[in-house]
């Protein structure tokens, strides 16, 4: 089954995503690639586990799709995400009985290392996700990252490395056979964690949120309240960037491009395109600016598309306010 980052909750549950196998053991793979892993690796097991598939090749997520359907695999799940997003916000900590990482994409120049997942950060997250006794299961062809995997894991202080042999699962993979065929072998760490460390959830939440089934009233959606001046004029609308919310434990923060305004037809209201990213993670959403009876407008975040409310999109909200104030509107209120 394949998810959007919207249809999961955060964080989630094991008893929701495989309603039918709750209790088997849950195996997060991060970059399955065409997917020729999982059934593999499922096998050596007496029932499947349960399967959580991240990767952000949609080409590669559609071909694993069909591949684990062909072979019965039901209890999957696969997102089309960045790996440490999904593990912070969607799994719950002690959960895990494995994470995979095979064949990672080593980013090899100098000056690139900070893309690479396999830093202190991720051991760390990964060491407060994983149940006792779990581990990360590390394959690679690369011999210089599978050194610095080694020594990140170390630094991260969570985290002590096992030297196996790989999992012959693991190099059945479509880049672990290029390799073989040249003659080539792969390295294999088992990092087990030592300690679990907390690292918290994001305040995030689904769009709309059931607590409140009014979603126009409801106080968890961002928003705002003003009056737009008579001459207001959205021909004016240029691209706009705004940035914020750099923390010591998140120096990157985020950044808010509004890309777009248009105009809604037959109706006094207009639509932002606003282009959110923060750190891995990244959105694209709607933000309306509608018209009220008492003559005031409603600046929110639109529903389509299936928005994850962060504090960056609720900063968007803040952004496109910022915007129609400097056009010269007078805030009443404001949600976000």
């Amino acid at each position: 089954m394949i998810y959007r980052l919207s249809d999961f909750h955060f964080p989630d549950r094991a008893a929701r995503l495989y309603p039918d196998t709750p209790e088997r053991p849950w195996v997060l793979e991060v970059g399955f690639g065409d997917g020729r892993f999982w059934p593999h690796f499922a096998a050596t097991f007496p029932e499947p586990p349960n399967y959580l598939g991240v990767e952000i090749s949609g080409v590669s997520l559609l071909k694993a799709a069909r591949r684990l359907r062909a072979a019965g695999l039901t209890n999957a799940v696969l997102t089309k995400l960045p790996a440490t997003p999904l593990i912070r916000e969607v799994v719950p900590e002690g959960a895990l009985d494995a994470i995979v990482v095979n064949f990672p994409d080593p980013w090899p120049k100098a000056g690139h290392t900070e893309h690479r997942l396999l830093r202190a950060p991720f051991f760390r997250l990964a060491a407060s996700r994983l149940k006792p006794g779990g581990a990360v299961l590390l394959t690679t062809d690369h011999d210089e990252y599978f050194e610095f995997a080694c020594q990140e894991a170390a630094a991260s202080g969570v985290m002590a490395a096992e030297l196996t042999d790989a999992p012959p699962a693991a190099l059945e993979t479509k880049y672990a056979r290029k390799w073989r065929d040249l003659g080539l072998g792969a390295n294999h760490a088992r990092f087990v964690p030592t300690t679990r460390p907390p690292v918290p959830h994001g305040p995030i939440t689904r769009y709309p949120d059931t607590r409140y089934p009014d979603l126009e009233d409801s106080p968890a959606v961002p928003h705002a309240i003003l009056t737009l001046p008579a001459t207001f004029d959205p021909s004016t609308f240029q691209k706009h960037t705004g940035r914020g919310g750099q923390t010591r434990e998140d120096p990157a923060g985020w950044t808010v491009v509004l890309l777009d305004l248009y105009r809604t037809l037959g109706r006094d209201a207009w639509v932002v395109l606003a282009h959110v990213v923060e750190g891995e993670l990244t959105q694209e959403v709607l933000i309306g600016i509608t018209g009220r009876e008492d003559g005031s407008h409603l600046v929110r975040l639109a529903r389509f598309g299936g928005p994850i409310i962060t504090p960056g999109v609720k900063a968007a909200v803040g952004v496109v306010t910022g915007w129609l104030e400097a056009q010269g509107a007078a805030v009443r209120h404001r949600g976000y």
